[in-house]
């Protein structure tokens, strides 16, 4: 495994995908998150450890961008990666009953471009094979 071509295109995304994650959860749509969770009862989960699991989380979505991208055109790439990252953690947040659906409306777009811009930063960073 090559530092260059493997582990640098993974940790520039990774790092995109953690910003883009806090900036979409923590700056836009916090209100959405504590206010939902309020209506349930509940204290929406913020602590430093659930920041170090979406590390890991923004880490192994990363890796899987890498995996996807070595097989399919950057658009391909972005869309399966998304539907993989994303939808299908909605699907099951929304069967939890833990998922605001309010926040689609800034989640849908922002997390496309979060799918695109590190299938961009992965692929730029990637030599040809």
């Amino acid at each position: 495994m090559n530092f260059k071509n493997t582990i640098l295109p993974v940790l520039a995304a990774t790092l995109w995908i953690s910003f883009s994650e806090f900036f979409r959860n923590e700056v836009l749509a916090k209100h959405y998150w504590t206010n939902h969770y309020e209506s349930l009862g509940l204290v929406f989960p913020s602590e430093p450890v659930n920041g170090a699991v979406w590390g890991l989380w923004s880490l192994f979505f990363a890796m899987a961008i890498f995996i996807l991208s070595k097989k399919f055109s950057l658009l391909q790439t972005t869309f399966l990666s998304w539907f993989v990252g994303f939808v299908l953690m909605w699907v099951v947040v929304w069967n939890m009953g833990v998922f605001p659906l309010k926040l689609l409306w800034i989640a849908v777009p922002l997390s496309l471009l979060e799918a695109f811009v590190a299938s961009l930063i992965i692929r730029q960073l990637t030599p040809k094979s």
